[in-house]
C-alpha cells in the first residue's frame, strides 16, 4: 500500500495499463508534457514517448472522433476532455457513434476499448463552465457506461476495470477530490468491478443513495442524524450506467426509506430515474415518499455556490423529513 490521492490514483492505473498494452494511447487538451490541466498524466509522455501520450487540438469533437477511429482500429484509447462541460461539442461522436459503433456494423467492429476520462462537478470555484455534472445526457444513451469514483482506492480500481471494458466507459473524475481525498492504495494493480453498488455503512432506518463526490456528502449526513438516533444506510452506486437496481432496492426493502443525493440540477436528472424505479419495485415497502436532493434547476452560480450546492446539511434536513413523514 502506498499513501495516493485520487490524481496518482489515476496516474498509477494508467501507467499500468500502458504497461500491459503496448498498443494503449492517452490523448487529450494538454495532457503531453504538460502532465493535463490537473496532472493526472504527469510524467506518462516521459515514460510512453511521444507516440503514445500526446496533445491534441482543442477541438473536443475531433479528440472523440479520432478516438472512436483509433479504438476501431484495436487500440486501447483513452481520450480526456479537460472539463466535462466541455464534452458537449464531441455530444454527437460518443451517443451517435461511440455508443452505436457495435450496433450499427453488426459487431464488425466496435469501440469496447475506448475510456473517456473527464473531471466534473463543482466545489473548487469554477462558476458556470468548470462546474457541471452531464451524467443525466449520457445515462440516455444504450451502449454506454458510465463510472464515478468516490476516493483514491475507488478510482483506481474503477478505472482499471473501465481499461478492460467491453464497451465504451466515461469515466466522470470528482475534481472537487483530486487532492483532497488521501488514503492508502496498492501501488500493483486491482480492479474493482463495474455496475456494483458499494454498501459504504449499513443501517436499518433509512437508505442514503450517491455517487462519486457526493457520497461524501451523504457520510456527513448520517454521522448528524447517527446523534438522533436514526440509523443511516450510506450506498456508493459507483457505476450509473448500468446501475445496480438489486443492491439499492434490497437496502429499500430493509430500511424503507430512500434519500438520493446528485450533484446535477434536480429536474430529468439521474436521481428521478432510480426514483421512479424504487417507487415500482418497492412501493408497498415504502414508509415515506422518496426524497431527492440535487442542485437547483439553475445554470451553475459562482457567487452563490454554496447554497446552490447539495451539501450534508440539505441531506440531513431530507433524513428529518423522511422519518418524520
Amino acid at each position: 500500500m502506498a499513501k495516493m490521492n485520487m490524481l496518482q490514483a489515476i496516474n498509477s492505473a494508467l501507467a499500468i495499463a500502458m504497461e500491459e498494452n503496448e498498443n494503449a494511447c492517452v490523448f487529450g487538451e494538454d495532457v503531453g508534457a504538460f502532465g493535463g490541466v490537473f496532472r493526472a498524466t504527469s510524467g506518462l509522455q516521459e515514460k510512453f514517448g511521444k507516440d503514445r501520450v500526446f496533445n491534441t487540438p482543442l477541438v473536443e469533437q475531433g479528440i472523440l472522433g479520432f478516438a472512436n477511429g483509433l479504438a476501431a482500429q484495436g487500440t486501447l484509447a483513452i481520450a480526456e476532455i479537460q472539463f466535462a462541460d466541455y464534452i458537449f461539442p464531441a455530444f454527437d461522436q460518443i451517443v451517435n457513434e461511440t455508443a452505436k459503433f457495435r450496433f450499427r456494423s453488426g459487431n464488425e467492429f466496435n469501440v469496447g476499448n475506448l475510456v473517456i476520462r473527464t473531471p466534473y462537478g463543482g466545489g473548487i470555484h469554477g462558476g458556470l463552465y468548470h462546474s457541471q455534472s452531464p451524467e443525466a445526457y449520457f445515462a440516455h444513451t444504450p451502449g454506454l457506461k458510465l463510472v464515478f469514483p468516490r476516493n483514491a482506492y475507488q478510482a483506481k480500481g474503477l478505472l482499471a476495470a473501465s481499461l478492460e471494458s467491453d464497451d465504451p466507459v466515461i469515466f466522470f473524475e470528482p475534481k472537487r477530490l483530486y487532492r483532497a481525498s488521501v488514503g492508502e492504495v496498492p501501488e500493483d494493480k486491482y480492479v474493482i468491478p463495474l455496475g456494483k453498488a458499494e454498501i459504504v455503512k449499513t443501517g436499518t432506518d433509512v437508505t442514503l443513495l450517491a455517487w462519486g463526490a457526493q457520497v461524501e456528502m451523504l457520510e456527513k449526513a448520517a454521522e448528524m442524524a447517527e446523534k438522533d438516533g436514526i440509523s443511516c444506510e450510506v450506498i456508493d452506486l459507483r457505476t450509473v450506467l448500468p446501475w445496480d437496481v438489486d443492491t439499492v432496492c434490497q437496502s429499500v426493502v430493509k430500511t424503507g426509506r430512500l434519500v438520493v443525493s446528485q450533484e446535477a440540477p434536480l429536474t430529468g436528472g439521474f436521481a428521478s430515474e432510480i426514483a421512479a424505479t424504487v417507487q415500482q419495485e418497492c412501493f408497498l415497502h415504502l414508509e415515506s415518499p422518496i426524497e431527492r436532493v440535487c442542485g437547483l434547476d439553475t445554470p451553475y452560480p459562482l457567487a452563490h455556490e454554496k447554497e446552490y450546492m447539495a451539501d450534508h446539511l440539505k441531506v440531513y434536513e431530507a433524513i428529518k423529513r423522511s422519518m418524520n413523514y
